[in-house]
């Protein structure tokens, strides 16, 4: 009998030493080959004579033990060997123990019929048993060689590959290590237990297979062969299930999957796979018990390891639903560990597991009840989760909900529940919750099981129809099956809340037909509606449709409470809410959700977000919806938006049509059909709708101006004509189209209806065919177009202005009308002069502004006819003379001295706009001197408030052109802008002195405290306009950030949300400039702030969002030591209130604690104080949370020094309160005496209108305790003790604070103690005297 081969640890170990001479009968290497001492020829000879061997003697000759040297002898040298050679010898191992495995199978049914000589058979199983373990371990032992060679060289082909391409090797060792490994995979579902002797195979074999198995399963690289990995997964199962050896499998898979995150789905295929192969879970349930009693704390410090544990779960639910489910209780007290990860995975696992592990609908009533039950309670926790304290549990769990709505795993019953906590989370503080929310709505709509269209009124009506349906097939109405319209645990309803199968099937049959059909009709249509409906079936059906409409209903009333908060989110500062938000939007547009277009309308101002990825999403939604295939419906959806839109919504609208023209999005043929609309070539079209095509037609010129050339005579007679006066804003927009005119098309307008064109302007301007409130922005228009087209619009624009001025003043009554208003008379304007002296104003100032643009735009004309007049000089097309002379004055100077004549005429011309010259009379300065005349006329200006918004905005456009004009009528402006009763003028001139601040910043910075004072106004207009004026100046670098921008920080807390908004938006972005000026006007606005009338919680607020902005640790630190410095020149305890908040609401670092506890000094006195002292507690607590062991000793040992100087300091004011109190005592005792030394012969009547000398005592003490909020100090004092309490008082300052005290009071004292009305006293001035003796003894004591 050949000797036993034992696996031994490492290869070398079977090679005999002396040692192991005595160990009995056991196979090892008696003459082990040196293989390198071969030639190759020799060694492919050696090679080749081996594998003769293995193929032409019996399968188990490996075990003689000449071949087994041999074999080991090649084994041990693998790596140097040849490809051929290695190919030659992994085959032959190969070979002959895929042969051996079939004959351990005929070996078995050999030994059941030979009975009768057992001897031959045991030593023929035993030499089977030497040689599959011998094959096996040489094998292995080959792969793993293999492995770690290939492993090693990786870098070195790296290297190498680019200088020279290394040869491949002749075998391709992936599909050999493949092959080898299924082999030795298979080898363990043969028949081992007759190999060895027992159900086991033995011990070593097992360890060797399995350790050295999980060591390839360390390697990512090999796990991306499937076949190598469906390989290693069999051994794994195999040796874990079918050889019980499952401890230390679960062991060591716990091991790599704490280790390495690229095992996880290749350990959860292996343990998948042990179960369906073997139908035996022990393995996974294993691993579940092994998982669930891990102490959660330690999750918390290995998170790598408990983001793979969880994923592990996760993939393991999926594959293997329903015994995962049987063994979900071991997990579930996990959800109470501090590990996020792990309660994200829990949750991931009871997705899977509701979605999969229920589906199974067969088996007893019981054991499905407890199914639904156990679905129910998974359910119960998913929502509970939704709730948790760490937002990435909260947003996995939304997106768990999203993928069981998107698997048809929620029921009707569930559907709005989950709707109701989707919407809650919208709000939410982390921004991957609302995203989350938000995408769980977009799915839930996705998927709803309502219908196509959600519209709340349709759904009542139908909902109303089939109640009326119901009561009349349920002559007793049934309400106890009801509850919160949706039936309970009756006929149609299962144990899960879900509509019985039945019912479901007929309800869903239905609903395209009921549901459906209703939902298209309009609200009006439904109102006149039959009350006849379909019939659905029985009552029961009838019932279940009911349940299902009333939920329906629910749901679409929770999608169209969530607008109000979209509306929120579409404002957020996260790039990925504006998004989703409009993702949202739309979905909800298309199943016609209550005030969903409303929402996608106020998208539209997002469109000049610096974001891009907003600007895209804006860009995509606007497309999606507006433009259509058909031109006619997309020209129709546009000119609507423009009809409805308002100002800042019409910006927005011009800049993504001009967008999406240069692009091609909005085609030329949907132009045509713009234009059809304008033409009213379209039936139906009104006059209003004729403008809003028009002004889309504006709004794309801007992009492309050649648009508007082929309609040049449409716009004339059709914007100007009749349909004008139906549509008077129809004016304005054709004065828009004429600007938007290109050069060669204006021209040819002004040639060939010019004197037409600039009379229906001049008409326009001076007539009175429009109304108040459409003239202004009418003529406005008009204005602009007049200089725009006429080649010298000076002229027409001074008789426009001396038109409009001879309709006010006109003849001799006008001469006086006018001094009497520039005199400031008091007196009476009929209607019509107040409307005509208003639009003259309006057209002097506004034909003021032009003139000032107007001469702008002549000298940009010069400069660039100069600038191109150069550049074809630098051609060469100059002769040599002219280049000489050029030459000789650029060195003269005289290039530069005519841009100087040029400025110095520009400026000369922008002066004659209102000032003029001093000799000449000027029309514009004529008015703008009786304007700022009238202006002055308060009396008639507060009877006209019409006419005072008219002359402050004529004064303010006269201010920002001229210098001297701003100078002299600042203090009127700045006096009416404070004290006129009218908020539109305050609003008018608060936006006008943005203006005059840009164009002369050095004559407004006097009165840079009074334009803070407009955020005081009592007008919330006034307020929002002055923080959006302040706003736009100081972030654009127009006015700096002077000491009064506490006042800006008021806004924060504004009653008015939109301002609240306007004014955290001016300090977030003020954040980002440079290096956050937030931080060094923190301390500034700390102490303003502290010495305003602020409320305290709006103190707090304010504070906590400004010292949010600061995110940089070296700026929190420096900002410590500041807070500490003003600590020491204050003394209310307000203020130390408000430092210490502030203190604690900073992010503290290592650094900022130490200077916090080194600046101790400068806010001890502060300490006394509870409130101080709670400010500083917290910031104590934070400290401990990321300290260091080393910093939270010291941390600790602060907290000690602070408690105990607290207390020291509050027993240092009981002692004060308390000497304070005794030496009243002594001054009222002193007093008396006084009295009765000054009237000895009057002693007894003083004594009686005085009181006996215990209540003298008594009384401030009383007064003084009533006084006092502590209680504790009025125990402290006592009748008979009191006056020990002073010999306590140990420090000179506290002696000195309470002797001052005393003699402050001592007046106060002596008139109480006269006006005590004590009648029964009986004792004698001496006995008082002495007393007062032995008080002041003690008091020396």
């Amino acid at each position: 009998m050949a000797p036993l081969f034992v696996f031994p640890q490492k290869l070398q170990a079977l090679e005999k030493n002396d040692e192991e001479e005595y160990q009995g009968n056991r196979l090892f290497v008696q003459n082990a080959i040196d293989i390198a001492r071969f030639r190759p020829p020799e060694l492919e000879e050696f090679v080749k004579g081996v594998s003769f061997d293995l193929s032409d003697k019996e399968l188990y000759c490996i075990e003689e033990q000449d071949v087994f040297d041999r074999v080991y002898s090649l084994v041990r040298g693998f790596s140097s060997l040849a490809p051929s050679c290695k190919f030659i010898l992994a085959e032959s191992l190969r070979s002959n123990l895929s042969v051996l495995l079939p004959n351990v199978d005929s070996l078995v049914r050999v030994s059941q019929v030979q009975d009768d000589d057992e001897t031959p058979m045991l030593d023929r199983v035993t030499s089977y048993r030497n040689a599959f373990k011998i094959y096996s371990f040489f094998l292995l032992h080959i792969i793993l060689t293999e492995e770690s060679n290939t492993g090693s060289s990786n870098n070195a082909k790296v290297i190498a590959s680019s200088r020279k391409k290394q040869p491949v090797n002749s075998w391709n060792w992936e599909s050999q290590r493949g092959r080898m490994l299924n082999l030795i995979a298979n080898s363990l579902e043969i028949n081992l237990s007759l190999l060895f002797g027992s159900p086991d195979p033995d011990e070593n074999y097992l360890s060797f297979i399995v350790k050295n198995t999980f060591s390839m399963f360390e390697k990512a690289t090999l796990l991306k062969d499937s076949e190598t990995k469906d390989a290693l997964c069999h051994i794994i199962g195999a040796c874990a299930t079918k050889y019980h050896y499952t401890e230390q499998s679960s062991a060591s898979i716990m091991h790599l999957l704490h280790k390495y995150d690229f095992v996880v789905t290749h350990m959860a295929d292996a343990v998948a796979f042990a179960e369906k192969k073997y139908a035996d879970g022990t393995l996974a349930c294993s691993l579940i018990r092994e998982i669930g009693r891990t102490n959660p704390k330690s999750y918390v410090k290995d998170t790598a390891g408990a983001e793979n544990i969880g994923r592990f779960l996760v993939e393991l639910a999926d594959r293997l639903p329903k015994l995962v489910s049987t063994n979900i209780g071991l997990l579930i007290p996990h959800f109470g560990g501090e590990s996020y990860k792990i309660r994200n995975a829990l949750v991931g696992v009871l997705g899977k597991l509701v979605a999969k592990a229920f589906k199974d609908v067969e088996g007893e009533v019981s054991a499905k009840s407890i199914r639904l039950q156990t679905k129910q309670a998974m359910l119960e926790i998913l929502l509970e989760r939704c709730r948790d304290v760490s937002a990435y549990t909260r947003s996995r769990v939304l997106q768990v909900w999203a993928e069981l709505c998107e698997e048809h795993s929620v029921s009707i019953g569930l559907w709005n529940e989950v709707a109701s906590v989707a919407a809650g989370r919208l709000e939410d503080k982390s921004a991957i919750v609302r995203k989350s929310a938000l995408n769980l709505l977009i799915m839930m709509l996705q998927h709803n099981p309502f219908g196509p269209q959600l519209r709340i009124a349709s759904f009542q009506a139908t909902l109303e129809q089939y109640k009326k349906k119901l009561n009349e097939l349920e002559p007793v109405k049934l309400t106890e099956g009801m509850t919160d319209g949706v039936p309970s645990d009756n006929d149609s309803i299962n144990g899960e809340g879900e509509v019985d199968n039945g019912n479901a099937e007929e309800v869903t049959n239905y609903q395209p037909e009921s549901l459906t059909d209703s939902l298209a009709h309009t609200e009006q249509e439904i109102a006149s509606q039959d009350s006849s409906v379909p019939d659905v079936g029985n009552v029961e059906q009838t019932r279940a449709l009911v349940a299902s409409l009333e939920a329906g209903l629910k749901f679409s009333e929770c999608i169209a409470a969530t607008m109000p908060t979209l509306l929120q989110l579409m404002a957020s500062s996260s790039a990925t809410d504006v998004e989703n938000t409009i993702l949202l939007l739309m979905r909800c547009r298309q199943f016609q959700i209550d005030g969903a277009e409303a929402c996608l309308r106020k998208m539209l101002p997002l469109v000049f977000s610096q974001d891009k990825s907003i600007y895209e999403a804006v860009e995509n939604a606007f497309v999606t919806i507006y433009i259509r295939k058909s031109p006619v419906e997309t020209a129709k959806n546009l000119l609507n938006l423009a009809i409805d839109s308002n100002v800042g919504d019409q910006a927005a609208l011009e800049f993504i049509v001009g967008a999406l023209v240069s692009k091609g999005d909005i085609s030329s043929i949907a132009i045509s059909a713009l234009w059809d609309f304008f033409c009213f070539n379209v039936n139906g079209t009104t006059a209003e709708q004729c403008r809003g095509a028009l002004a889309i037609i504006c709004m794309a010129a801007k992009s492309s101006s050649a648009i508007l050339g082929s309609h040049l005579q449409d716009i004339i007679d059709i914007g100007f004509g009749r349909w004008a006066k139906v549509d008077p804003l129809l004016a304005r927009t054709a004065c828009i189209a004429i600007q938007r005119l290109s050069n060669e098309d204006k021209k040819k307008l002004v040639l060939s209806n010019g004197s037409r064109i600039f009379g229906i302007l001049e008409s326009l301007i001076t007539g009175f065919g429009l109304p108040d409130n459409i003239w202004y922005a009418a003529a406005d228009k008009a204005i602009d177009a007049l200089y725009i087209l006429h080649p010298t619009p000076e002229t027409l624009a001074a008789d426009l202005v001396k038109k409009s001025l001879s309709s006010v003043f006109d003849g001799t009554r006008g001469d006086a009308l006018q001094n009497d208003i520039a005199s400031g008379n008091s007196i009476v304007l009929s209607t019509i002069q107040v409307v005509k002296l208003s639009r003259y104003l309006f057209v002097a100032s506004h034909v003021a502004m032009n003139q000032l643009a107007y001469i702008e735009s002549c000298v940009r004309k010069i400069q660039k006819q100069k600038g191109n007049k150069g550049k074809v000089d630098s051609e060469g097309t100059e002769n040599a003379e002219t280049q000489k002379d050029n030459g000789i004055n650029a060195e003269l100077g005289l290039v530069a001295s005519e841009d100087a004549v040029l400025d110095t005429l520009a400026e000369r011309a922008e002066k004659e706009i209102v000032s003029g010259s001093y000799s000449e009379k000027n029309l514009i300065g004529e008015c703008a001197l009786f304007l700022s005349k009238l202006c002055r006329n308060f009396v008639l200006m507060q009877k006209y408030p019409i006419l005072q918004a008219s002359a402050m905005l004529a004064l303010c456009r006269f201010m920002i052109i001229d210098a001297k004009f701003c100078d002299e009528n600042l203090q009127l402006l700045f006096t009416v802008v404070e004290n006129a009763p009218s908020e539109i003028v305050r609003s008018n001139c608060t936006i006008a002195l943005g203006d005059l601040a840009v164009r002369f910043p050095n004559l407004l910075e006097p009165w840079t405290e009074n334009m803070y004072a407009r955020l005081k106004d009592p007008s919330v207009s006034v307020r929002k306009n002055a923080v959006l004026v302040l706003s736009h100046l100081i972030l654009n670098d127009m006015m700096k950030v002077k000491g009064y921008i506490n006042e800006m920080a008021v806004r924060v807390e504004d009653k008015d949300e939109r301002i609240s908004n306007l004014a955290k938006l001016f300090f977030h972005e003020l954040s980002k400039k440079g290096s956050n000026p937030i931080y060094n006007l923190l301390p500034d606005i700390l102490g303003k702030l502290s010495t305003q009338d602020l409320q305290k919680v709006s103190f707090c607020n304010i504070m906590q969002f400004l010292i949010g902005s600061i995110k940089k640790d070296k700026q929190m630190e420096s900002l410590v030591e500041k807070l500490c410095n003003r600590f020491s020149g204050v003394t209310d305890v307000l203020q130390w209130e408000n430092i210490s908040y502030c203190l604690s609401q900073l992010s503290f670092t290592e650094k900022g604690v130490k200077k916090l506890i080194e600046s101790f000094k400068t806010y001890e006195d502060a300490l006394s104080e509870d409130s101080v002292m709670d400010h500083f507690r917290n910031i104590i607590n934070k400290g401990k949370k990321f300290a260091k062991p080393e910093l939270k000793v010291c941390i600790e040992e602060f907290e000690e020094k602070l408690n105990k100087f607290h207390m020291e300091k509050k027993e240092q004011e009981v002692t004060a309160r308390n000497a304070e109190i005794h030496r009243q005592k002594v001054g009222n005792m002193e007093g008396f005496v006084m009295a009765g030394n000054n009237g000895e012969e009057s002693a007894e009547s003083d004594i009686a209108e005085g009181v006996s000398d215990s209540e003298v005592i008594n009384t401030p003490v009383e007064a003084q305790t009533e006084s006092s909020n502590d209680e504790s100090t009025s125990k402290l004092v006592e009748p008979e003790e009191s006056s020990g309490a002073c010999s306590e008082v140990t420090e000179q300052e506290e002696e000195t604070e309470i002797q001052s005290r005393r003699d402050n009071k001592k007046g106060a004292s002596r008139s109480r103690v006269k006006k005590s009305n004590m009648k029964d006293v009986k004792v004698t001035l001496s006995a008082t005297t002495q007393r007062v003796t032995r008080l002041r003894k003690k008091v020396e004591e």
